[in-house]
């Protein structure tokens, strides 16, 4: 096994050796729903099995490897959000990268689209370091926390309907869980933007009737439930089609960003 057990002592893994596994989508709703607290569900999730495509790929990728990273121990697993446990600002992506999160253990970290992202947040105060590698490489988000909608990576980054509605219950769990001190949600992606209309309908929110489109500086009022007033905003994906091809650069990135720290406050 060249991929990372549960509670091997490995940087960020909130996971123990009893940590209760989800093999079904039923027993992923279940310890969704009864996790009492942000630990709790990031342990949970990080262990998940229930989408057999996405376990079987995540782990093949662990196993064969990128020539680049063959000396290299890959997480393998599901990648759970990171960051603040109180954060003001959450940012919601796909899913992660199979030579990225899936060997890192954290979204983003490791890719060449995290290389974009946490350039932006470092210039724009949501991140210490401007790059981040590894677990374990001194990066911390300053304020903010990072999650993805889908928690393993997929074949293709195309996940199906069925591995999203599956993967859905961390996701509205989550926001539920950290809906008192979020001021903002930024979108990353078309993607994101869709899926977290409905976790956020799920987790109390209160939504508009209709669902706004997605788009590069879309913004939308919203409330926590509780009467706190929530910004989701819209952000192209800083994939490498999208910053080759000139769509994203990084003024528009640290355009959203800085907008985001002002609406946190």
């Amino acid at each position: 096994m060249s991929f990372v057990p549960p509670g091997s002592g490995w940087p960020d893994d909130p996971a123990e050796p009893d940590t209760p596994v989800a093999h079904t989508p039923e027993e992923v709703l279940e310890l969704a729903r009864t996790s009492r607290t942000l630990g709790e569900l990031t342990a949970r999730q990080s262990v998940c099995r229930a989408c057999p495509r996405l376990v079987e790929w995540r782990e093949e990728v662990a196993e064969v490897k990128r020539r680049a990273f063959m000396g290299e121990t890959y997480w393998g697993r599901p990648i759970a959000g990171w960051g603040e446990e109180k954060p003001r600002v959450l940012l919601v992506g796909l899913a992660p990268a199979a030579h990225g999160g899936n060997r890192t253990g954290r979204v983003f970290t490791g890719d060449r689209s995290g290389d974009w992202l946490f350039a932006s947040l470092h210039r724009t105060g949501f991140a210490a370091l401007p790059t981040s590698t590894h677990a374990g490489d001194g990066q911390r988000l300053l304020g903010a926390r990072m999650v993805a909608a889908v928690r393993c990576a997929p074949p293709a980054n195309k996940p199906t309907i069925e591995e999203r509605a599956t993967c859905f219950p961390w996701l509205a769990r989550e926001l539920e869980l950290i809906a008192e001190p979020v001021r903002v949600i930024v979108a990353l992606g078309g993607y994101a933007w869709q899926a977290v209309w409905p976790a956020l309908r799920e987790a109390g929110y209160t939504l508009p009737r209709s669902r706004p489109p997605f788009g590069h500086g879309a913004e939308v009022r919203i409330s926590n439930g509780k009467g706190g007033p929530v910004h989701l905003l819209g952000c192209y994906h800083p994939s490498q089609q999208n910053t080759f091809t000139g769509r994203v650069t990084e003024e528009m990135l640290d355009a959203i960003f800085a907008r985001a720290a002002e609406l946190a406050g």
